[in-house]
């Protein structure tokens, strides 16, 4: 079999470049041809898994959760097997499905070749999201924060961003139809998961990326807050971040469902696995078991 394997020089603080030869030397032991590409932006990325996908058999790819969105935009329809060693600073789809951030076990879970069907997400028919979709407070960070910063200070850097970025929660107007329920308020914060970490954090415990469902969380708030009602969305948002998506809140409304349709103001920004996305309204689709990737055995997805 031949593989082609993309990586992101500049994902996390840029250690996999460094490891290269040694990551050839592993796969030649497994694979016919082993073709190396460092790819030079977000959208060199997604054009090398495109063309990949119609001439390898295997890709393999290193880089953070923003790479693995820009393969999966890349390969689209194509059900070709994707391999994955996290090196980004977050690293929340691996934490999800059990693949170790150390290179070393990362390659260990690709050569023993053990794939399985995982849920990604398909918004508005044009985009490919692997495990999170989300709108409003903090959530521009994840690609508003400089590279440089992300190499010096790793998670740090996303904090100091956010602080200086989103003091001022917004409020935006959000009606979700999702598993038969409507829900319409304004809100600070939307998030449609699929798996279980987000930023670093388990928020979705009880999720999985083989379930065939998504789960909704919306942190609501008045339309036109008071000061008190400011400061209480922090505790709120936190709460979310801390016992995650499903905690008993009255302003934290919680759906489930195989599809979402989230209809907002036409400035709100999305966020898609860390890179941004459309503004507006999005319909979410999840695709069951639409993505090949190498996972550990044992892994309880």
């Amino acid at each position: 079999m031949n593989c082609l394997f993309l990586y992101n020089p500049n994902s996390g603080k840029g250690k996999l470049k460094k490891k290269i030869s040694y990551v050839r030397r592993h796969l030649e032991e497994k694979f016919e041809r082993v073709d190396i590409v460092e790819t030079k932006s977000a959208e060199d990325m997604e054009a090398h898994a495109r063309d990949g996908a119609e001439r390898y058999d295997v890709i393999l790819f290193s880089g953070g959760d923003g790479t693995f969105n820009n393969v999966l935009t890349g390969i689209g329809d194509r059900k070709i097997p994707l391999g994955y060693i996290p090196s980004g600073t977050t690293n929340d789809i691996a934490h999800s499905v059990g693949i170790p951030r150390s290179v070393k076990g990362a390659l260990k879970v690709i050569l023993a070749g053990h794939s399985a069907p995982l849920d990604c997400l398909r918004v508005n028919d044009t985009h490919y999201v692997m495990y999170i979709a989300a709108a409003g407070a903090f959530t521009e960070v994840t690609y508003n924060t400089p590279q440089k910063s992300k190499k010096l200070f790793g998670r740090i850097a996303y904090a100091v961003q956010g602080l200086k970025k989103n003091m001022k929660f917004k409020v935006f107007p959000v009606r979700c139809h999702c598993g038969g329920q409507v829900s319409e308020s304004h809100g600070v914060l939307v998030f449609v998961v699929n798996g279980k970490w987000v930023a670093g954090m388990p928020v979705n415990k009880k999720g999985s990326m083989t379930d065939g469902r998504l789960e909704v969380a919306v942190v609501k708030q008045v339309k036109r807050p008071n000061v008190f009602q400011r400061l209480g969305k922090y505790f709120s948002v936190a709460a979310v971040m801390l016992f995650g998506v499903r905690v008993k809140k009255r302003d934290v409304e919680f759906m489930r469902g195989d599809s979402v349709l989230i209809e907002t103001s036409d400035d709100v920004v999305w966020d898609f696995d860390g890179e941004e996305g459309p503004r507006g309204n999005v319909d979410i689709r999840l695709l069951r078991g639409h993505v090949n990737l190498f996972v550990p055995k044992n892994k309880k997805l």
